[in-house]
């Protein structure tokens, strides 16, 4: 009978505590309206909110952490860090274990760019309560640059605590985007983004996480959903572009550059749009335009010297060689010295090779023809020196010297195609055949036009071993019975 006495007592005395507890602190509902008029007064009337705080503090409610943390925090949002230090040591003092006073102190710590001070804090107000997300999330927010992974791993705890809290999916979404793990970054905003808490701006960023992803489908598929809100919206139509040109669907993609440059609010153009646009025209051999376009993205951005690559392909796909040439040059002359590789200095060559064999350059300027094969031979004699373990700079000489000497009388390309058989049959791969046979051809009709009709035939059967049906092969043999 004793014990359940003492149990009853027991029992009571807890509820007569917490209800003097509960009785010590003033509903928030009561204090708000408080605090907000402090806000104000803080910026207008700052005298006048210190008197604010000193009544609203009186008696007991100087105990209310919530209270007294709200009116720290308000201080702080205002850029009043020693006030706001005060009002900590209040909190501080009322109750030291509460996790919001050390969010509290987190907060400040940071103000402070103290990103470590802080990070332990919110450590601290987790340890007082594992249950504070809001100092799970403030963690990962003080580390998402400097610690990514420390702010990963505090927010997949998190998740783990709360696996349907979405304002962790919300921080996840923003710290791999921030630091360029899009893939994982369209996971995150992908469990969030058809719900309240999501913004334009997440919308936004889960579009562009999917398009850098290489997901160009579902990127476009969530722009779409938001031009269908706002069908003005710049950035929105800016990767509807990009996702229509990456898909090859160009002229989706040129509907969607006219909207982005001509019926978009606030749009703020960069060289990669104009970089983009240049490279929808030229896939829709639009060549004049493209160029037109890839210059606007050099006078955003002329640090971006391989856009004049770009700009020599245009001009090159509309048969303006010496305009391809120049820019090619700038493009060449720009690299460093460890990237004027064999391969970058090769298609130098073949674009004086082009001229040099356009119809244009053949029919209508001689000279300039010969000088531009001239200039190819040099380059391609260059590339041979580089790379004297690849058959290219020897092979597209012997194509130079053969265009040199169209009748093949001098013979120019001979020494070159030579060079290109002894070579490719070292390497005795199948891969190497036609250019065998281009080899063979030329040096069977060569010793054809000097007579030489043992030797030719010797090459003409060396094509026919490698391509039994072969009708130029078959027809010199024919001719030379």
């Amino acid at each position: 009978m004793k014990a359940k006495m003492k149990r009853r007592f027991v029992v009571c005395m807890g509820a007569m505590l917490l209800a003097g507890t509960l009785a010590a602190q003033t509903p928030a509902a009561e204090w708000q309206a408080g605090v907000d008029k402090v806000k104000d007064l803080i910026k207008t009337n700052p005298g006048q909110a210190s008197e604010e705080v000193g009544e609203l503090l009186k008696g007991k409610n100087k105990k209310n952490v919530d209270l007294v943390v709200s009116i720290a925090q308000a201080y702080m949002d205002a850029g009043k860090l020693s006030e706001a230090e005060t009002y900590l040591e209040i909190a501080r003092k009322a109750d030291s274990k509460d996790p919001k006073v050390s969010v509290l102190e987190g907060d400040l710590a940071l103000a402070h760019k103290e990103v470590g001070k802080a990070c332990q804090l919110y450590e601290q107000a987790i340890y007082f309560d594992p249950n504070c997300k809001e100092a799970y999330i403030k963690y990962a927010q003080a580390y998402k640059s400097a610690s990514p992974s420390q702010a990963i791993e505090k927010l997949q705890q998190l998740k783990t605590l709360a696996p349907d809290y979405l304002e962790a999916d919300k921080e996840l979404a923003e710290v791999y985007y921030a630091n360029n793990r899009f893939k994982d970054a369209a996971k995150a905003y992908a469990g969030f983004i058809d719900t309240p808490i999501a913004t334009e701006n997440d919308i936004l960023k889960y579009a562009f996480a999917l398009f850098l992803s290489h997901d160009f489908e579902k990127s476009l598929a969530i722009v779409q959903k938001g031009l269908q809100k706002n069908e003005r919206h710049a950035a929105f139509n800016r990767l509807a572009m990009y996702n229509y040109t990456d898909m090859k669907r160009y002229e989706e993609a040129e509907k969607a550059a006219t909207a982005f440059f001509n019926a978009s609010d606030n749009a703020d153009y960069s060289y990669l749009d104009y970089r983009y646009y240049g490279a929808l025209l030229s896939a829709l051999k639009k060549y004049d335009q493209a160029v037109i376009e890839y210059k606007k993205a050099l006078d955003k951005d002329a640090t971006q010297m391989e856009l004049w690559r770009e700009i020599s392909d245009a001009y090159e796909q509309n048969n303006n060689y010496a305009e391809a040439i120049a820019a090619y040059q700038k493009y060449y002359d720009s690299l460093d010295q460890e990237k004027k590789t064999p391969e970058a200095l090769f298609q130098l060559g073949r674009l004086y090779y082009g001229e040099g064999t356009s119809s244009d350059t053949l029919a209508v300027k001689p000279a300039d023809r010969k000088a531009a094969l001239q200039a190819a031979d040099s380059v391609f004699a260059l590339v041979s020196e580089q790379a004297p373990g690849s058959y290219l700079g020897e092979l597209w000489r012997a194509r130079t010297n053969s265009a040199m000497d169209p009748e093949t009388t001098d013979g120019l390309a001979k020494p070159y195609y030579e060079k290109v058989v002894d070579v490719l049959l070292a390497k005795n791969e199948p891969k190497y055949n036609s250019t065998l046979i281009e080899g063979y051809s030329y040096l069977g009709y060569y010793y054809l036009l000097k007579s030489d009709y043992p030797t030719s035939k010797e090459f003409w059967n060396k094509i026919l071993a490698i391509d039994p049906n072969n009708a130029t092969a078959k027809k010199a043999l024919d001719g030379i019975k």
